[in-house]
């Protein structure tokens, strides 16, 4: 008997905002509510809080001092978009954590496949956020997954190669920043051409949608993608990937100008968890962005997401047991 998927929360942790906010934060308490009432598809648990050391991994210590002690500037708060609170910072520090226990599991732990069921918070800087995003997740838990790997595997391993599929509807433009300059990771974002952020920055792989792009032109242009990806990392092929699944390409999203269907946003999530299960590539999800008019959608969308890597995980546990 596989056991389930595991995946990761951090909704306890509640943020202080006010009254008509935009950020949507019930959604992650609905989806985890979801999945609690349907015991036995995942095994669901909270995260522990980043630590300091594992944020500076990527952060400068003056803005996680910032972050922490509640010295972020008001230009600063207005840019990540929620106001500081002791609860902002936790919360952060549990959405980081998130995708840390998630990469483990799916990487050290062997299981293949693990989620973030928040996180995504790819607008966020070395040394600043944006965007709803005060820590990028992502990239502290590749700078994680590196150090504990090279340990664990020894200097004859190499340094762990990492893929981020990044499909939320805004480009990851701060995950891009902070892996810049590194061959290690390679970056791959497909987003709305005329969505936030406005000023891109430069993956490894950009793909820029029209407004009304729906589902048959998004899965061929992310057929092309995935083919070029596999063109430019071959032969060494990543031993981890990181995939943010966003709702937010939705047709009914508030902020995302693409058109796909539910039906189109779970085919791209099979597309990719094929591909990665096919290349025998650990991935950790995050939900990354959704915001739609209707909040019941996007939590319907990030089900079908999570019920996918489910059975992705299944299949990937199946094979292991065959080698």
């Amino acid at each position: 008997m596989v056991a389930p998927m595991r995946a990761f929360h951090s909704d306890a942790v509640s943020l202080m905002l006010p009254p008509g906010h935009t950020f949507p934060q019930s959604k992650y308490r609905l989806l985890r509510e979801h999945f609690e009432a349907q015991p036995g598809l995942l095994r669901m648990a909270p995260a522990e809080p980043a630590s300091e050391a594992e944020l500076a991994l990527v952060h400068t210590p003056d803005y996680v001092d910032a972050v922490l002690l509640g010295r972020l500037s008001a230009a600063q708060q207005r840019e990540i978009g929620f106001p500081w609170s002791p609860q902002m910072a936790e919360r952060s520090r549990r959405s980081v954590g998130a995708s840390i226990a998630a990469a483990r599991a799916a990487l050290l732990e062997g299981e293949g496949v693990a989620a973030n069921m928040a996180g995504g918070t790819h607008h966020a800087y070395a040394d600043k956020g944006s965007g709803y995003c005060v820590f990028n997740d992502v990239a502290v838990a590749t700078r994680l997954m590196q150090a504990e790997w090279h340990r664990r595997q020894g200097p004859a391993a190499g340094l762990l190669r990492v893929l981020v599929i990044d499909l939320d509807v805004h480009q990851g433009n701060g995950t891009a920043a902070i892996f810049r300059e590194d061959d290690s990771v390679f970056t791959f974002s497909m987003h709305g051409a005329k969505n936030f952020p406005f000023r891109k920055e430069t993956s490894d792989l950009d793909v820029d949608l029209a407004d009304g792009c729906a589902d048959a032109e998004y899965l061929a242009a992310l057929d092309v993608a995935l083919q070029q990806i596999e063109q430019r990392i071959a032969p060494q092929l990543p031993g981890l990937a990181f995939y943010l699944a966003g709702a937010d390409p939705h047709e009914g999203d508030r902020l995302g100008r693409l058109k796909l269907s539910s039906a189109g946003l779970l085919a791209r999530d099979e597309k990719v968890l094929a591909w990665l299960g096919q290349r025998r590539i650990p991935v950790a999800l995050s939900m990354a962005g959704g915001y739609g008019h209707d909040l019941a959608d996007t939590v319907a969308c990030q089900v079908n997401t999570l019920q996918a890597a489910a059975r992705a995980q299944q299949v990937w546990q199946q094979q292991a047991m065959q080698e």
